[in-house]
C-alpha cells in the first residue's frame, strides 16, 4: 500500500481534489517519494483541461477555449505553481541579498514583479494554446502538464535546498529521488507526450526543448541568486516549463 500512499500524497500536494487520508505517518522523504507520481497527476490535470479545450473550441472558438483550459488547470491545482512563480519573481526581482530574497519568498503579499510574472505566464500560455486546433491543443495540454511536473524533480535532484526546514509542518529529507523513481517519472512524462508526437514529432521535440531551456535558465538563476532552490522555485520551474513547452509547440505545429 506504500505506492498508493505516495500517489495520494502527490494528488494532495498538486491538486485540490479530495483524497482518502494516508494510512501512514508522513515520512521525512515524503515529497521525494511522491514525486514519482507527479507526471501521472499532472496528466490528469491536463486531461481535464483538454476536455474543456476541445468542447469550448467547438462552441466559442480557440481564444475562449484557451482561457477556459488554463483556468481549469489553475483551479484544479489551487494555483500552486502560479504562487511559486509569483513569490520567486518578487524575491529575485526585489531582493539584494540571499537573506532578503528568502525573506521575500515567505511573504504572502504579492509585489509588482510577481504580478507581472503571473500576468505574462497566463497570457503566454493562453496565446500559445489559441493558435492550436482542438485536438492539437488537447494533446499539447496533456503533454505539457505531465512533462512540466518532471522539472521540479530534476531541480530537486541537482540542487541544494536553501529554505527553512525548521518552519515546515512535516519533516523534510534533503536527499532527492532515488534513480528508479526518477526514471519512472521521466518515462511516465514522456509517455503522455506521445499523442502530441503522433500529431507532430517536431512540435513534441520543440516543446520539450523550449520547456527544458526555460527551466534550466531558472535553475541557474536560482543557484546564482540564492545558492539553490526552495519550494517556490520548484513551482516557478513548472510554470516556465509550461510556457516554453507551449511556445515551442505553437511555433512548429
Amino acid at each position: 500500500m506504500a505506492g498508493l500512499d505516495h500517489f495520494l500524497n502527490a494528488a494532495r500536494f498538486l491538486t485540490i481534489l479530495p483524497a482518502p487520508p494516508s494510512s501512514a505517518a508522513p515520512e521525512t522523504d515524503w515529497l521525494a517519494r511522491a514525486m514519482k507520481h507527479f507526471a501521472l497527476v499532472g496528466a490528469g490535470v491536463g486531461c481535464a483541461s483538454a476536455v474543456v479545450f476541445v468542447l469550448a473550441s467547438h462552441i466559442w472558438g480557440s481564444p475562449l477555449a484557451a482561457i477556459m483550459a488554463v483556468a481549469v488547470s489553475v483551479i484544479l491545482t489551487g494555483a500552486l505553481h502560479e504562487d511559486g512563480l509569483a513569490d520567486t519573481a518578487d524575491a529575485f526581482g526585489g531582493g539584494w541579498t540571499i537573506e532578503k530574497r528568502l525573506a521575500i519568498m515567505k511573504d504572502s503579499r504579492i509585489g509588482s514583479y510577481g504580478a507581472l510574472a503571473l500576468g505574462f505566464s497566463v497570457l503566454l500560455r493562453i496565446a500559445a494554446l489559441a493558435t492550436l486546433s482542438p485536438w492539437e491543443g488537447a494533446a499539447a495540454l496533456v503533454a505539457v502538464h505531465a512533462t512540466a511536473r518532471a522539472a521540479p524533480a530534476l531541480l530537486m535532484n541537482n540542487m541544494a535546498y536553501v529554505g527553512d526546514t525548521a518552519a515546515m509542518k512535516v519533516g523534510y529529507d534533503r536527499s532527492g529521488m532515488v534513480s528508479a523513481d526518477l526514471l519512472f517519472l521521466l518515462l511516465t512524462a514522456l509517455a503522455f507526450a506521445l499523442p502530441l508526437a503522433f500529431i507532430s514529432i517536431p512540435s513534441a521535440f520543440a516543446g520539450l526543448a523550449g520547456g527544458a531551456v526555460l527551466a534550466t535558465a531558472l535553475a541557474l538563476w536560482s543557484r546564482k541568486l540564492i545558492g539553490g532552490y526552495t519550494g517556490d522555485v520548484l513551482g516557478a520551474a513548472e510554470q516556465v516549463f509550461e510556457i516554453g513547452f507551449l511556445l515551442g509547440v505553437a511555433a512548429t505545429i
